[in-house]
Formats: C-alpha cells, sequence, structure tokens
C-alpha cells in the first residue's frame, strides 16, 4: 500500500523516469497494481491545466487506474455546517429532521469514504495487488484511505496502540495540514478557505467501524471525541503545525508535552478502552450499504441528548466484564 501527490505531467504530459521505474520496481514480473485516485476522472484531467494530472497508461502499462472522487474542501465543510445546524434546530419534525439530514450529505461522505478504503483493501487482500493512492497533494482524501484501509486489513492498528502509530504514520508524519484544516471551531461560519473536516470524517468512519464490530476495536468513542477536541484544540504539541518540517523550525518536541503519553497513562488510558474488545485476527469489511451508515450521535448530538444512562451502562459493562 502506497501513497503520493499526483504526477506532474502537465497540460505536455511530461514524463518522470524515476517515478516510472519505482513504480515499476515494486511489481514482481506479471504483477500488476491499481492506481486508486480520490479524484473525479473530470478533476484529474482538469488539475493537468495546473501542471499535475494523471499517471499516463503508456508509461505506467502493468497499473491501473481507478477514480473514486471523495470531496476535502469546501463542500465537505458546507455539508458538516448543514448538519450541525440540523441537529441543533429544536423540535424539528420527522420529515423536516430526515430532509435536512439527507440534504447536508453527510453520510454520503462517510459512505463514498469507507466504500473508497474497502476497493483499496480488496485490491491488496482479494487480488493480492500493490495499491497506490493519492489525490491531488496526497494530504488529505489520500490519507483518509489509506488509514481506513489498514484498519479494515490490519489488526494490530486496532489496538489502542496500534491506532495511535496509525495516526501518527498516516497522518501526522503524512503531512496532513492540521493547522489550516482544523483553524477554528469545525462548526464556526466564518469559514477560511483552507478549514475543512477531513480529520472528523477519518473518526466518524472509524466509528462506523466500531459500531458494525463491536468487539473488534480496543479503543471506543470516547478515544475519537478526545481526539477531535484535541485537533482542535489542546495543551498538547501532537496536532500542531501542518507537516514534520514546521514541527522541526518550532521544536515542538522539546517545547510541547505528547497527546500520546497522557493518554498512555494507566489512569487515563482505561477511559478510552473497549471494555468488549477480543482480539480479531481477520480482516473485518464494512458493510457501505446506505441502510448500514448511521448519524454518529455521540458526536453530533454530544451537547443535545443526555449522556448519563449512556455513561451508567458503560460503567456497569465494565464492572461486569472486570468482574468476570
Amino acid at each position: 500500500l502506497l501513497r503520493s501527490s499526483q504526477p506532474l505531467t502537465g497540460p505536455n504530459r511530461r514524463r518522470c523516469r524515476e517515478d516510472e521505474q519505482l513504480l515499476g520496481t515494486i511489481l514482481a514480473e506479471g504483477e500488476r497494481g491499481f492506481v486508486v485516485d480520490t479524484r473525479s476522472a473530470q478533476a484529474a484531467k482538469q488539475a493537468r491545466m495546473g501542471g499535475g494530472g494523471t499517471e499516463p497508461k503508456s508509461s505506467y502499462p502493468r497499473w491501473r487506474r481507478l477514480h473514486r472522487a471523495l470531496e476535502r474542501g469546501r463542500p465537505l465543510q458546507e455539508s458538516f455546517a448543514r448538519l450541525v445546524e440540523a441537529c441543533g434546530e429544536p423540535g424539528p419534525s420527522v420529515e423536516r429532521w430526515l430532509g435536512r439530514l439527507e440534504g447536508s450529505r453527510w453520510l454520503s461522505h462517510v459512505q463514498a469514504a469507507l466504500s473508497t478504503a474497502c476497493l483499496a483493501a480488496q485490491c491488496l487482500d482479494r487480488e493480492g495487488c500493490s495499491v497506490l493512492v493519492h489525490g491531488a497533494e496526497g494530504t488529505d482524501t489520500t490519507l483518509l484511505v489509506t488509514a481506513l484501509a489498514q484498519l479494515i486489513l490490519e489488526p494490530s492498528c486496532r489496538t489502542l496502540e496500534g491506532f495511535q502509530g496509525l495516526l501518527e504514520r498516516e497522518w501526522i508524519q503524512a503531512g496532513h495540514p492540521f493547522q489550516l484544516r482544523c483553524a477554528r471551531s469545525a462548526s464556526c461560519h466564518g469559514r477560511a478557505k483552507q478549514e475543512a473536516p477531513l480529520f472528523l470524517l477519518f473518526l466518524d468512519c472509524v466509528w462506523q467501524l466500531s459500531r458494525q464490530f463491536p468487539l473488534s476495536l480496543e479503543f471506543g468513542e470516547q478515544l475519537l471525541l478526545t481526539l477531535f477536541d484535541n485537533a482542535y484544540a489542546s495543551a498538547y504539541g501532537t496536532f500542531l503545525c501542518n507537516n514534520e518540517r514546521e514541527r522541526s523550525l518550532c521544536k515542538l518536541k522539546e517545547s510541547t508535552h505528547s497527546l500520546w503519553a497522557w493518554l498512555n497513562q494507566p489512569e487515563e488510558k482505561q477511559k478510552y478502552l473497549n471494555p468488549l474488545y477480543s482480539h480479531n485476527p481477520l480482516v473485518i469489511w464494512p458493510s457501505v450499504e446506505p441502510q448500514s451508515i448511521q448519524l454518529w450521535q455521540g458526536f453530533f448530538l454530544r451537547w443535545i441528548r443526555p449522556s448519563q444512562h449512556l455513561d451508567e451502562a458503560q460503567a456497569e459493562i465494565r464492572r461486569l466484564v472486570e468482574g468476570s
């Protein structure tokens, strides 16, 4: 499983012999690979006018390109804002609520992300092929797909420690621009051009996996909520800046504390563990049918619905598990 930014072919269809050689050495004789492009074919074609583009078939004959369009900018931000507004509306009728939920299209974005991750995972697991994922810069929807594909395929990524390593590798070190994407409150009406809730979309997809496979993830919903909160406002340096170069220049490791170190303290760690967790060595294939994708109530309704009974139920489950 590989990831990258788009090739810089441009309108003149420039070639990069080094790229061609690199991707060629990945495949053994007779093998083929898949390029999963997280843009539509039309968007990828338009990107050539700006110097970007896609891998020409003639230069990459053993790689098959698959386009799966995922939103990453303003449309995603506006979708999220519409859903937040719908959740905050006092006393809507059933028809109005369902209409506003559908109109937000947020669940469609969740479904699309999971479907694309499943496609990449199927190419790896069932076809036995190498997969290269990219979009434009390779720091947004690309990371969304590669991280989710690893959660689906790799049991170690579903442990608390493994999930932290996945986030560190696939989001932080890979250069997701947290400072730009999470500049202000996710629900803020005055939004900058670069803001977009890509990381929240990832967390929502992880929650969908945890709901469909309640025994297979070692961590629970509380960890996902904590990660969201810290991506937007944190006393720790883990999600600061946009890339490793900026973190190095700011000397974050010397001047800030790590969120992971805090989460892994024994007294804190217990809050985030799934008491029902049982190691599952198998691939977990989520259903991406529309009726299988549900609203993440623990996030979108966290300040609206009373959580007392849910907290009590969680505490009772822990008590029973620890006592058995």
